[in-house]
C-alpha cells in the first residue's frame, strides 16, 4: 500500500518532487528497518500477555488468588465476630437482657405490692393526719404570733433606720453645711467685687495695648516681607523653573523620544520582520519537507508493518493447524475415539461376566436367586440407568457431530 502523496508537476511545489523522493526512501528504508522489528516485538509480547493472562493468570486468580482472598476474607470476618461482635452480643442477649428483666419484673412486683401500699398506708393514716395538724399549727402561729412579730420588728426597722440613716444626716446638712455654704458664698462674692473684677479689667486694658501697638505693627510687617518674598522670590523663581522644563522638554526629551521610537521602528522593520519572516519560512520548508514526509513514511511504515505480521500470524497460524491441529483432530476421531469405545465395551463384557459368575456361586453356595446386591448397583459407563436395567444405546463421537 503506497502512501506517498506527491504533490502535482504543475503546482506551486511542482519542483520539490526529487527532494520528496531523496527525502522518503532512505526514511523508507530506515523505517521498515527499525519499525518493523519493533512492530513484530510488540505484537509478539501482546500475543503473549493475551495468552499468558488467558491459560495462566486468569485461572490462577480465578481459581487460586479469588479463593483465597474470599477464605482469608472470612477467616478474618469471623476471628473479627468471635473477638469483637459475638462477646458483646452474647453479654447483651444471655447476661444483661435477661438481669435487665429480671430486675424490670423484681422492681415492678417490689413496688406494686410493697412500695404502693405502705406509700398508700402512710398517706391516709400518718402524713394525711400530720400534714393537716401542722397545716393547723402553722395558720394559728401566723395569725398570733409571727403577724404580732412582724409588725413590731418593721415598726422596730423604721425607728432604728431613721436614727442611723437619716436624723444624722439631716441634723449635719441643717446646722453645719448651710451655715458654712453661706458663709463661703459671701466671701466669694466679696472677693469677685474687690478682688477678681479690677484684676480682669487691668488685664483687658493689657491685652488691647499689647495688640494695638505691638501684634497689629508685626502682623502688618510680616505680611509686607511675605508679600515681597512672593513678588521679587518666588514668582521670578517659578517662572525660570517653567522655562527650564520647557526647554529640557522641547530640546531634550522629545528629540529623545523620538530617536528612540525612530529606533524602535527599524529595528522592527528591518531586522525582527525580516528575522522572524525567515524564521517562518524555514519551519514552513521545514515541515513541509522533512517533518510531513517523515511522519507520513513513519505512518505507511508502522501499516506496512501491521500488514506484514498479520501475513505472517495467519500463516503461523495456519501452519500450526496443519502440522499439529488437523493431524490431532485426525487421530483423535479416527484412533483415539474407536480405541476408546472397544476398550469400553471389554470392560462391560468383563464386569458382566464377573456379575454372573457370582450370582451363579451365590445361587450353588445358598440358594438364593441370581440377583446383584443392592449396593453394587450403581451407574455403568455409557447407560443413564442403574447395573441390572439394559444399557443406553452407544452413539459414537462421529454419528454425534454429523
Amino acid at each position: 500500500m503506497d502512501t506517498d502523496k506527491r504533490h502535482p508537476a504543475g503546482g506551486g511545489d511542482g519542483g520539490d518532487g526529487c527532494l520528496v523522493g531523496v527525502i522518503r526512501i532512505p526514511v523508507k528504508i530506515v523505517a521498515v528497518l527499525v519499525v518493523l522489528p519493533v512492530r513484530v516485538v510488540w505484537e509478539l509480547l501482546a500475543a503473549l500477555g493475551r495468552a499468558a493472562y488467558r491459560h495462566v493468570l486468569g485461572p490462577l486468580y480465578a481459581h487460586v488468588v479469588e479463593p483465597a482472598f474470599r477464605a482469608v476474607g472470612w477467616l478474618l470476618a469471623t476471628v473479627l465476630k468471635v473477638v469483637f461482635v459475638w462477646p458483646w452480643v452474647g453479654l447483651w442477649r444471655y447476661v444483661l437482657v435477661p438481669a435487665g428483666r429480671g430486675v424490670a419484673w423484681l422492681g415492678r412486683g417490689t413496688y406494686e405490692h410493697l412500695l404502693a401500699p405502705a406509700g398508700r398506708f402512710l398517706g391516709a393514716y400518718v402524713f394525711g393526719p400530720l400534714g393537716t395538724a401542722l397545716a393547723w399549727v402553722g395558720r394559728g402561729g401566723v395569725t398570733y404570733l409571727l403577724a404580732p412579730l412582724a409588725k413590731g420588728g418593721m415598726w422596730f426597722g423604721w425607728v432604728l433606720g431613721m436614727v442611723l440613716f437619716v436624723w444624722p444626716w439631716v441634723a449635719l446638712w441643717r446646722y453645719v453645711l448651710v451655715p458654712v455654704g453661706q458663709g463661703i458664698g459671701r466671701l466669694a462674692a466679696a472677693a469677685y467685687r474687690y478682688v477678681l473684677t479690677p484684676a480682669g479689667h487691668a488685664l483687658v486694658r493689657l491685652v488691647e495695648a499689647l495688640y494695638r501697638y505691638v501684634l497689629t505693627p508685626l502682623g502688618h510687617g510680616l505680611v509686607w516681607l511675605v508679600e515681597a518674598l512672593y513678588r521679587y522670590v518666588l514668582t521670578p523663581l517659578g517662572h525660570g523653573l517653567v522655562w527650564l522644563v520647557v526647554a529640557l522638554f522641547r530640546y531634550v526629551l522629545r528629540p529623545v523620544g523620538l530617536g528612540i521610537a525612530w529606533l524602535v521602528v527599524a529595528l522592527y522593520r528591518y531586522v525582527l520582520r525580516p528575522a522572524g519572516l525567515a524564521v517562518g519560512w524555514v519551519a514552513d520548508v521545514l515541515y513541509r519537507y522533512v517533518l510531513a514526509p517523515l511522519g507520513q513514511v513513519l505512518a505507511w511504515a508502522w501499516h506496512v508493518a501491521g500488514l506484514i505480521l498479520g501475513a505472517l500470524w495467519r500463516g503461523l497460524k495456519w501452519v500450526g493447524w496443519v502440522l499439529v491441529g488437523w493431524p490431532a483432530s485426525r487421530v483423535y476421531r479416527h484412533v483415539l475415539t474407536p480405541v476408546g469405545h472397544a476398550v469400553r465395551e471389554v470392560w462391560r463384557t468383563g464386569r458382566e461376566a464377573v456379575r454372573e459368575a457370582r450370582a451363579a456361586v451365590r445361587q450353588a453356595l445358598f440358594g438364593t436367586p441370581p440377583r446383584e446386591p443392592a449396593r453394587s448397583r450403581a451407574r455403568t459407563l455409557g447407560s443413564t440407568t442403574a447395573a441390572d436395567a439394559a444399557p443406553a444405546a452407544e452413539i459414537s463421537l462421529s454419528k454425534r457431530r454429523g
